[in-house]
């Protein structure tokens, strides 16, 4: 067995970390531009689950601070029954005070859960919603008590509505890797959803990693489906940082071609129904990483970081983005 030295390692290493770097490098910029839009969850998906009742005051607060710092897409709320996300009771006056501030350049999307909700959102003006269905059985009838078909099923009104008053419509589609239920979800299964999604009219399907067990590996391999069945332009990621792969499952997805991320300031967030799953990967640090980079977001680190520590204080509770407590730190 032949002993290189310590100099020749260590050509060798660089030159192999360069060659790896120049590799992702050619995939992060193939058919593609150097820009990725960032679709703000935390609002909604955010703070949906918080027990104590977020007042509407600072919900409009945060939200104006996040279009404030150049996010293009601020997910607003939620028209769901109060009795079943009592966090989201105030989404009337939440999209109607939203639709009041200067940021007249940034979205508003809110969820909607039927015809009954669209309708309600649409008499406020709001202009995108967003529907959501899942590509587990498991967790489609443990969430909405119904099957996958059954779900997709009810938005036929919501969508054939939202195309004749001129609404956008984004779909997620939730446990793309895996399900607290099930255990790993079959990459072929999350493209049929996102398949049926795509082609009721939903503009973007969200692909979601509600319970945040994804690695690149698995990701890489749901998106190489999907991706058969909705062009990739279509199509956004939203993942979950519970094993700490968040990052590396969105820089996987950006080499494939991907560029819409969600992701909630603060880290805000988690899955009611997998034990100890922690929120959505944090903005800052998305942001943070895709600068590095060198894409583009038109986003204000500094600003998004002070959205996340107000937020945060009115929670009582420390930021969860490491990069929002490294800026901190240096105040």
């Amino acid at each position: 067995m032949l002993i290189q030295s310590p100099k020749l390692i260590n050509k060798n290493q660089s030159r192999i970390v360069k060659q790896w770097f120049s590799q992702i490098n050619r995939n992060l910029t193939n058919n593609a531009t150097d820009s990725v839009r960032i679709v703000e969850v935390g609002p909604r998906d955010g703070l949906q689950n918080e027990k104590e009742i977020v007042p509407t005051d600072v919900k409009l607060d945060f939200i104006s601070r996040l279009a404030g710092s150049g996010l293009s897409h601020v997910e607003a709320t939620s028209f769901v029954s109060p009795k079943w996300v009592p966090q989201m009771g105030d989404h009337k006056e939440i999209l109607a005070g939203v639709m009041k501030l200067p940021y007249t350049s940034v979205s508003y999307p809110v969820l909607v859960p039927n015809i009954k909700g669209f309708q309600s959102a649409l008499s406020l003006g709001v202009k995108e919603i967003a529907i959501f269905g899942a590509a587990s059985e498991s967790f489609s009838r443990k969430n909405i008590n119904c099957s996958i078909a059954d779900s997709l099923k009810r938005f036929s009104d919501v969508m054939e509505a939202a195309k004749n008053n001129n609404v956008k419509v984004r779909g997620y589609v939730s446990c793309v890797v895996g399900c607290p239920y099930e255990g790993p979800i079959k990459p072929e299964k999350v493209a049929e959803v996102a398949a049926e999604m795509y082609s009721m009219g939903c503009y973007e399907i969200s692909l979601g990693d509600t319970i945040g067990v994804g690695t690149p590996g698995s990701f890489r391999q749901m998106l190489a489906a999907v991706q058969q069945a909705v062009p990739v332009q279509n199509l956004a990621v939203h993942c979950h940082d519970t094993y700490g792969q968040a990052l590396a499952n969105i820089l996987a997805s950006l080499e494939l071609g991907v560029r819409v991320v969600d992701a909630s300031t603060a880290g805000l967030g988690g899955c009611p129904y997998a034990k100890g799953a922690s929120g959505n990967v944090a903005t800052e640090d998305v942001v943070y990483m895709l600068h590095g980079l060198g894409m583009k977001t038109g986003v204000d680190l500094n600003k998004v970081a002070e959205a996340g520590k107000f937020i945060s204080d009115q929670l009582g509770r420390q930021t969860m983005s490491k990069v929002g407590r490294a800026l901190q730190a240096k105040k």
